[in-house]
């Protein structure tokens, strides 16, 4: 089935997808940065962190499903799992299959957060941190070349998830804060 409804949606979802990401990426670094402290806010922070997760699992589920269909490029059903199966632009379509795996893992130890070790679900989590890259150099690959609006919007995920992961990497350092003081006072 060849469409270009499809193709508009395939794309349109793939953007959704990329930018909740990005929320939810955000969400993750700026809740992890502190010690939690047992709050009604941080619980709501967590439950809206899930919930475009969610929400980005459904727009993934739309943007593979509808690539998938349309027939204008044959990806084959399992490139969307198996890196390296699909015969067009097989290093990009892997990264987003690379990715979706990873995702597909995450989703599966949440739901059986509660029968893990945290240990395990603290590491098999830790796997989301390669979620981004891959997005987006899949975006960028696949999506964005030939739209500089597209480019733009991958661009400015990126920087926001490099920018924030650096300001929280920046404030695991407890000498950080002093060093940053210390500055301030030899500048004045």
């Amino acid at each position: 089935m060849t469409s270009p409804w499809l193709w508009y949606l395939s794309r349109a979802a793939g953007v959704v997808t990329l930018i909740l990401l990005t929320l939810v990426v955000l969400l993750g670094l700026l809740t992890t940065a502190h010690p939690r402290p047992h709050s009604a806010a941080m619980a709501v922070a967590m439950g809206v962190h899930r919930t475009l997760a969610l929400g980005m699992t459904v727009f993934l589920a739309v943007h593979i499903l509808t690539a998938l269909v349309d027939t204008y490029v044959h990806l084959g059903w399992w490139s969307a799992i198996v890196p390296f199966a699909s015969g067009y632009r097989r290093e990009w379509v892997a990264l987003g299959a690379m990715a979706f795996d990873i995702l597909l893992t995450l989703n599966l130890t949440s739901l059986l957060r509660h029968r893990l070790p945290v240990r395990v679900w603290r590491a098999v989590h830790y796997l989301s941190y390669a979620i981004a890259p891959l997005a987006v150099v899949h975006a960028l690959t696949t999506g964005a070349p030939d739209n500089p609006v597209l480019l733009g919007v991958a661009a400015t995920c990126a920087a926001a998830m490099v920018a924030v992961a650096a300001w929280r990497w920046l404030g695991r350092n407890p000498d950080t804060r002093r060093r940053a003081q210390i500055a301030a006072q030899e500048w004045s």
